[in-house]
């Protein structure tokens, strides 16, 4: 079922002139990337995106770190979509993360891990909707 989710490019690997790479592995599993903007997210937009980790311990770190440099925000879309770019951006801890995956390949820690993607289809809805209108998203 072809399906669209949401995917951040975090500071640490934009800063780092990785988005590029990343995009490839994206498309090289099979998604096509159907809206992408650069942007240097606020800290409202940081706090607000990630308000479900407002009570835990790495939240103001958290919202720095989104805050510090430009991000690339991207609507990906194709079959399965949300549950392939979990697969290919690997888990949330570089080390222990499968060969091939994003974060295996890019990320530096825990807390620069690269990428976010939604862990829902439901979330990648709200997700996708804070930062595209609906104009900005061409089938």
């Amino acid at each position: 079922m072809t399906e669209r989710t949401f995917s951040i490019i975090k500071p640490d690997a934009t800063r780092r002139n990785l988005t590029g790479k990343i995009n490839a592995v994206i498309e090289g599993a099979g998604l096509r990337i159907v809206a992408q903007r650069r942007i240097h997210m606020t800290e409202a937009q940081a706090k607000t995106f990630y308000e479900v980790h407002k009570e835990r311990p790495f939240y103001g770190e958290l919202v720095e770190t989104m805050t510090s440099a430009p991000v690339v925000v991207q609507v990906l879309e194709g079959d399965n979509a949300m549950a392939r770019y979990r697969e290919i951006m690997g888990a949330t801890n570089p080390e222990q993360a499968a060969d091939g995956t994003i974060r295996k390949l890019f990320a530096l820690n825990v807390g620069e891990n690269s990428v976010h993607g939604s862990d829902s289809v439901e979330n990648a809805k709200i997700e996708i909707a804070q930062f595209f209108k609906d104009a900005d998203i061409v089938g």
